[in-house]
């Protein structure tokens, strides 16, 4: 059942959503549906983020109305920031295990690179009439000069003269012309610099190009900083330490601060038109900046991606995903019983012949109600009953499993409830459908299943597990995107001519049908290869499939969540620090094992986190 939600009728949020005829017609917005996830998901639901589980995701800004235009944008392209932190050189540097052939040439290409940034700071403020805004972009570029002296501070150390000795790679250069181009005012819809009659025009590019630099100061800021926190101080010094203190010092803190402000300052007048091209402009920049991190040559093994030492000819990987609130951004059960809701004929209004015997929409609301209160509230108890009030000092997954055996039984009795209200009856298949075509998925989840199913040669297989009710629904949601292939392991409902009995047919209501279905599909892969198993999910249900894959990755881990696999010595970790961790224990000749019931699962604050990971950028 999952989740029944708290008086969840009492309010019209998805009333809303639909609109009555004789085919239903859906009408979804994100901003209604994430209202009805933050006022209807129940206490142990509800996702919440350990501060250490924000290591690989920038800070929210407090107030949408106080973010200025590049605190949207940093917003905005988060994901891309989060793809540079989990790139081979990136992680590597921060476990400080990056071989130090790699950050020679990685400091030769930034050379170049920051003398290009050096000349389109000049450009911009040739550009720039506003005495403050001139003072502004000159300091700038005097803190560019003064990254590229701690640069000949590391050519000092190794007595080498880098820039001479490494030649420009294609994705410095790549992100070299752009700089310069833009800051030359080679914009689409831009006059050429030697054209650039009124003020204004000159203001439009210093705009332009401080919208394509912004994003590599802030990034550079923010790793920064991820890796400073890294830093274990007990133990000896970290190789790239200098690097890091330079860029997670409160002087380039500031400079980044800085150029967001000046480029607040400097798009004020600009049009909504030319306010899009500097969005264009930062997206870029933040997509070279990825490109400009994987250009450098790693002659080592990394953790990441997780598919780099894969063999198709010999590896299999197998993903699992729960369904609800793992992938969407509200529970299915909620969606289901809405459709049923707002789709009952009306009580002046005779039921066709062919129609089966319904509840009128108010007793649909007033059984729906009871019965959610009623989950709710025996859910708690049953939690409270099956935590041991001692913790466990390590993973005790015999006596866990037992526990669950508990929830399970009254997963299944809940369900049995909702089957006999007689809730659930008279639903249309094509209105389900509907509804799972305009169900919104958590940002990110289909791009990461596109891009495994897409790649013939990666040799891996997604399977879904849910206890939704309904699979059709969950097939129609993945359908939008392309998914048809993804192999979907749920309920079904039970229909006659197209409208549901309010029968469900029973495959997955509980946390141990979960790690049964888990356990079935893993043992009918080919056993001369090696599997690999990643389990993504959010909640109780999902606790011994996660702890039986070899990675478990937790995404807003739920209270109830954290408080039962941490009662039962499960141990919690953020992901990117676990493979920070990994990382400096990996060298030459050794081997990253994953390894299931280890009693360790990884927690993400995003897809974007999961798909960084296994598959890279």
């Amino acid at each position: 059942m999952r989740a029944l939600f708290t008086n969840p009728i009492k309010t019209p949020l998805l009333s809303d959503l639909f609109c009555c005829s004789n085919s239903l017609s859906l009408r979804l917005s994100n901003s209604v549906l994430l209202s009805f996830r933050r006022v209807h998901s129940p206490p142990y639901f509800t996702t919440q983020r350990s501060p250490l589980s924000m290591a690989a995701i920038p800070p929210k800004s407090p107030s949408a109305e106080e973010e200025g235009l590049a605190r949207k944008f940093w917003i905005k392209f988060k994901r891309e920031s989060v793809f540079a932190m989990y790139t081979s050189f990136a992680l590597s540097l921060a476990s400080g295990n990056l071989k130090i052939d790699t950050f020679r040439n990685y400091i030769a290409q930034d050379v170049h690179f920051l003398k290009a940034f050096s000349q389109a700071y000049e450009l911009a403020e040739e550009c720039t009439d506003d005495d403050d805004a001139k003072l502004s972009i000159s300091e700038l570029r005097k803190s560019v000069l003064e990254e590229l002296k701690l640069h000949d501070s590391f050519v000092k150390e190794w007595g080498l003269d880098l820039v001479t000795e490494a030649s420009i790679n294609s994705a410095t250069v790549k992100y070299t012309e752009f700089l310069l181009a833009t800051a030359s005012g080679k914009v689409e819809g831009v006059k050429g610099p030697g054209k650039l009659a009124t003020p204004f025009e000159r203001t439009k590019v210093a705009a332009y190009t401080l919208g394509a630099m912004s994003p590599c100061m802030r990034l550079y800021a923010f790793l920064g900083k991820e890796f400073q926190e890294l830093l274990d101080l007990n133990e000896g010094d970290h190789p790239y330490k200098k690097w890091i203190d330079n860029y997670s010092s409160e002087s380039f803190q500031a400079s980044a601060l800085q150029i967001e402000e000046l480029l607040d300052k400097l798009s004020v007048s600009l049009t909504g038109e030319e306010l899009d091209i500097i969005e264009k402009l930062y997206y870029q920049a933040m997509k070279l900046e990825i490109e400009f991190f994987n250009a450098q040559p790693l002659a080592q093994p990394t953790v990441v991606p997780l598919i780099k030492e894969h063999n198709p000819a010999r590896d299999h990987i197998i993903i699992f995903s729960d369904f609800d609130l793992t992938c969407t951004v509200v529970d299915s059960s909620a969606i289901l019983a809405e459709i049923a809701i707002v789709t009952t004929p009306k009580s002046d209004q005779n039921q066709p012949e062919s129609q089966l015997g319904r509840m009128s929409s108010a007793e649909l609301r007033n059984t729906w109600g009871d019965l959610s209160r009623d989950y709710t509230e025996e859910y708690e108890q049953c939690i409270e009953s099956i935590v041991p009030s001692e913790k466990a000092e390590k993973l005790n997954y015999e006596a866990l499993h037992k526990a669950l055996e508990q929830l399970s039984d009254f997963e299944k009795r809940a369900n049995s409830r909702v089957i006999e209200s007689g809730v659930l009856k008279g639903l249309n298949l094509e209105d389900i459908k509907r509804a799972g075509e305009r169900l919104i998925l958590q940002d990110g989840c289909t791009t990461f299943f596109q891009k495994i199913v897409k790649n013939e040669n990666l040799n891996a297989n997604v399977h879904v597990l849910s206890y939704c009710w309904c699979a059709d629904l969950i097939r129609a949601s993945f359908s939008v995107g392309g998914l048809n292939v993804l192999n979907i392991h749920a309920n079904e409902f039970i229909f006659e001519d197209s409208l549901s009995t309010g029968e469900i047919l029973k495959k997955v209501e509980s946390p141990t049908d979960k790690v049964q279905a888990f356990n079935d599909i893993v043992q009918n892969y080919d056993s001369d290869r090696t599997k690999l198993t990643v389990y993504i999910g959010d909640s109780v249900g999902d606790l011994l499939c996660l702890l039986k894959a070899d990675i478990g990755i937790v995404i807003g881990s739920s209270s109830s969540l954290r408080r039962v696999g941490s009662q039962f010595g499960v141990s919690f970790v953020p992901l990117y620090p676990a493979l920070v961790e990994k990382q400096k224990q990996y060298i030459e000749g050794s081997s990253c094992n994953w390894n299931g019931l280890s009693g360790i699962l990884y927690t993400v604050s995003s897809w974007a986190e999961v798909h960084a990971f296994i598959l890279g950028w």
